[in-house]
Formats: structure tokens, sequence, C-alpha cells
């Protein structure tokens, strides 16, 4: 059984982590402002493994060692394509939804891991999963006037996002989680690197500082979120993420004046909730 006192650390550390989610989203915001999405997507990755090589290193060669590096490399790439569509959108919507459609992975996921693992879905988590995809629905606003096809991309984001997790599950029955965390942190640099190769931006001091905060808080953000799984079950302290909707529109209402409308609203509650019903009711992935 969990202790309280554990329980208290890995929600403070899941509330911490979602802080720092919802300041790199901010940050990934303000960037999109002046640079090309690539360009944003590899300092991401690449100023966050500098971050990660501290807590990387010690592992040395034999702790770098895998099998696995087929199933590394499918992981790697679902989540970089789900970083991808996650940045356009974050640029071009507004910073919470973006964040909601985003995390509504764990709606994905039981989907997913019945079609690539076989995993039943839970008869009771069908109501779940319908209570979340109507929240997704008034997000998107379909038939309002007001819906905007950047806002697939923020979906796509999610399902990708729930393909890399179930991933990350069959990687941890064999691979312990720093070995999955260095390799999806080369393979995505190196990939990303890719197309910003002879035509890297010159930047200016403040948008380099602003790429180098947004590794570094993304790094604050991994770490946060695998010592919180370290304190308590997933299905604990897991819903806790979800404290990242509300930080992400304060941080734009407050400093670019953009609020959510009710519909919107309305359909993060759902989300939220359903999220909560998914995680609590399914087997976890380490993230």
């Amino acid at each position: 059984m969990t202790r309280p006192e554990s329980l208290r650390r890995g929600a403070a550390l899941m509330v911490l982590s979602a802080f720092f989610f919802a300041g790199m989203g901010f940050a990934v915001k303000l960037a999109a402002r002046s640079l090309p999405n690539v360009t944003v997507v590899f300092a991401r990755n690449f100023f966050g493994l500098l971050a990660l090589l501290p807590w990387l290193l010690p592992l040395g060669a034999s702790g770098l060692r895998t099998s696995k590096l087929g199933e590394h490399l499918i992981r790697a790439l679902a989540g970089l394509a789900a970083m991808y569509c996650f940045f356009y959108a974050i640029g071009r919507m507004r910073l919470a939804d973006a964040v909601l459609l985003n995390y509504s992975l764990p709606l994905f996921m039981p989907v997913i891991a019945f079609v690539w693992l076989g995993e039943r879905i839970p008869p009771g988590l069908w109501r779940g999963l319908g209570l979340g995809f109507l929240g997704i629905l008034l997000i998107l606003k379909p038939g309002s006037g007001l819906f905007e096809p950047v806002a697939l991309l923020g979906v796509a984001s999610a399902i990708l996002a729930a393909l890399a997790q179930v991933g990350v599950r069959r990687l941890t029955e064999t691979e312990p989680v720093t070995r999955i965390v260095f390799y999806f942190s080369v393979i995505s640099t190196a990939v990303s690197a890719v197309p910003v190769l002879g035509d890297w931006p010159r930047l200016e001091p403040r948008l380099l500082g602003l790429l180098v905060v947004l590794g570094m808080l993304a790094t604050a953000a991994q770490l946060s979120l695998t010592r919180a799984y370290a304190q308590a079950p997933a299905a604990q302290v897991g819903p806790f993420i979800y404290a990242c909707v509300p930080f992400a529109a304060i941080l734009e209402g407050v400093f670019l004046g953009h609020w959510p409308d009710g519909l919107s609203i309305l359909g993060s509650l759902l989300v939220c909730a359903a999220g909560i019903l998914v995680l609590r009711q399914s087997r976890p992935a380490v993230a």
C-alpha cells in the first residue's frame, strides 16, 4: 500500500512536472512566432539532451547496450512525430486547447494497446472513452464555424504520443527507464537535425536563450514526471498531470491575453475527467 507521504510527494512532483510542461508549451508558442517548427523541435531535443547528459553518462557503454534497437526506434519516431504535430498546433491555436488535445492520449492508449499488444479493454472503460471523445469534439467545434483544421494535428499528436507510450510499456518489460530515455533523446535529436542541416537560422541572443530554456523545461518536466511515478502508482499520481491545462491557460491569458471560450472549458473538463477515469482503470505506461 502506498504511504500517504509518498503519495503527497508523488502528487507534488506531478504538479511540478505539469507546471514545467506548461512553461515549455508557452516557450514553444513564443518561439513559433519567429522560428519554423522544425527548428523549435530540434532545439527542444538538442538542448534537452544536453540537460540530460549528467544523468545518462554514468550508465556507461554496458548500461546503454540493447537488443531492442528496432523497438526503441519505433518508440522514438512515434514520439518525435507527436512532438512535430504538438508544437505546430501550439503555434497556431490556443495553448490550453493544444495542450489539452495532446493530453487526451490516455483515451487512445487502450485502443492502441488492444490492437498492438492484444490487451483487452475493460467494459467499464468505454464510458470514460466516450466522455473523453465528446470533450474532444467540443474543443474541435466541428460545424460551428470556429473549427480549426490545425486542431486535427493536436489530436494526431495525442494518437502518436499514445503509440509512443504503448511502445514504452512494451520496452519496460526488458529495458530500464534510463536506457529508454537515452535512446529516445539521441534518436529524436539525430532525426530532427536533418531538416535543419544547412538551414539553421541566425538567432539573436533572446531567441537562443528562449530555446535553451525550452529544452531545460522539457528535461525538468521529464525528470519530475519520472520521480513522481517512483513515489506512487501511476493510477494515483498520473491524474495530477492535468494541472498542465489550467497552468497553460493562465500563462497564455496573463501574458498574451488569450483566454479559452466556454466550449473549450467544457470540453477540457470532460477530457480531464475521462482521462482520470481511464488512468485509474488502465494498466499505466512508464513515461
